[in-house]
């Protein structure tokens, strides 16, 4: 059956916004892709309009998009200096800096492509019948065809060869007001382009630093779980001593001085082989295995006609993946209330089977089962392995404990993953 997870819930760590930035590929695409954009589209509107000066607006064209580019990455390192403050700051300081930004721009757009505007003039007049021209003061003038009336009532004056015209002023010369008046039209456009770019900075940004705090709080999360397995490993070493530790005093005060020395060779090898793994690592099943037969080795020492071990590990499951000493506590149960609690042989089995891609560990013996006057010792050890479970695979696991009939079994279902096969 499934168990439920029972440690606590973990806070969320916070992630400091000053660790975070958008990289800079990422700015510069958006950049480059966002200026691209704009060329093709000014550029694909000349082409509709049918200009026949398209290679002059093209080098143009190219160099203003080319020094925006340069304008707007001024415009990030401002940005980038305020990234620590929050986000309406942040806006507000793309606000202000995007517009000495736009008027640069079209300060040199203007440059470029005033020289243009007199041939564009001259080449529109000249579709339409009548030229421009401007006058002394500056004045932008355009002389068409006289109308039909006047040339009727002048008719003994006409002279076809020099056909009569009209002088419109067009625009008058410009004060050093009217002068900005372009150039401000024009910088808007450039704004609203440039704010469209901090927009999608700034929302870059925001899920940088929002996916920095999701892996902030995943690698705070497994920190509080390792220290939670950390924790569970330790509380089964220090209760086995204990135990070891007792048994080893009544041999030698008994006078068992050879089975006492065994008892210790073998408690050494026992704590250098469970000691060797970090404490929130898993091991092999092979491990797991040789280390509660070292562990039942040394109560052998201690029942040495009333224990008897039975381990059952087909060899495509040896390199099967489990925490390290999860079967101690289970093992040192059968001990304690099996064969320490009668006079006759118990069998303690340890079997591992693979079912339906899951690994199934079965701990048993066919002792009496758990004695009545128990309260705490016999649970805190299924506790302990069950936390370990949870902690290390969630809620996905299955853990059963209960007396069958002719003794006591427990059981652990957990997936299986396997590591590749050890050399030598």
């Amino acid at each position: 059956m499934a168990s439920t997870s029972t440690f606590n819930t973990i806070p969320n760590a916070p992630a400091r916004k000053s660790d975070v930035s958008v990289p800079f590929r990422t700015v510069m695409f958006s950049i480059i892709g966002l200026w691209t954009v704009y060329f093709l589209l000014i550029s694909a509107r000349g082409a509709i309009l049918g200009w026949d000066i398209q290679f002059e607006l093209f080098w143009r064209r190219t160099l203003v998009c080319s020094f925006a580019v340069l304008i707007t990455v001024a415009l990030w390192f401002v940005l980038r200096l305020f990234e620590r403050q929050k986000r309406w700051v942040l806006f507000l300081v793309a606000l202000v800096a995007a517009l000495p930004c736009a008027f640069a721009i079209s300060k040199v757009n203007h440059h470029l492509f005033a020289p243009l505007n007199e041939v564009m003039e001259q080449k529109y007049a000249e579709e339409r019948g009548f030229m421009l021209r401007r006058d002394e003061s500056g004045n932008l003038l355009a002389e068409v065809p006289a109308p039909q009336e006047w040339q009727f009532k002048n008719a003994e004056n006409f002279d076809p060869d020099n056909p009569p015209t009209v002088t419109l002023v067009l625009q008058d010369a410009k004060d050093g007001g009217d002068t900005w008046y372009p150039l401000i039209d024009a910088a808007l456009s450039r704004y609203y382009i440039l704010l469209t770019w901090a927009s999608l900075y700034i929302a870059f940004l925001a899920t940088a630093q929002a996916g920095e705090a999701e892996r902030r709080e995943q690698k705070f999360r497994s920190a509080a779980k390792a220290a939670e397995i950390r924790s569970l490993r330790y509380q089964v070493n220090p209760h086995f001593l204990f135990n070891t530790l007792n048994s080893l005093s009544a041999l030698v005060m008994t006078g068992k001085a050879d089975r006492a020395e065994r008892m210790i060779q073998t408690i050494s090898r026992f704590y250098r082989h469970s000691l060797a793994d970090e404490p929130t690592s898993d091991v092999s099943l092979k491990d797991e295995f040789d280390l509660q037969q070292l562990y039942l080795d040394i109560e052998t020492v201690r029942f040495p006609d009333r224990l008897i071990c039975d381990f059952d590990l087909p060899e495509d499951l040896e390199e099967a993946r489990v925490p390290g000493m999860i079967l101690q506590p289970l093992v040192e149960n059968s001990v304690k209330y099996a064969v320490s609690t009668v006079s006759r042989q118990v069998k303690i089995a340890v079997t591992a089977r693979e079912e339906f891609d899951r690994l199934v560990i079965t701990v048993s013996d066919d002792g009496p089962g758990v004695p009545e006057d128990v309260e705490h010792g016999f649970g805190i050890g299924l506790a302990n392995v069950r936390d370990r479970l949870e902690a290390r695979f969630g809620s996905d696991i299955g853990f059963t404990s209960a007396p069958i009939f002719g003794g006591y079994k427990t059981e652990i279902r957990i997936p299986l993953t396997k590591q590749a096969p050890r050399n030598g």
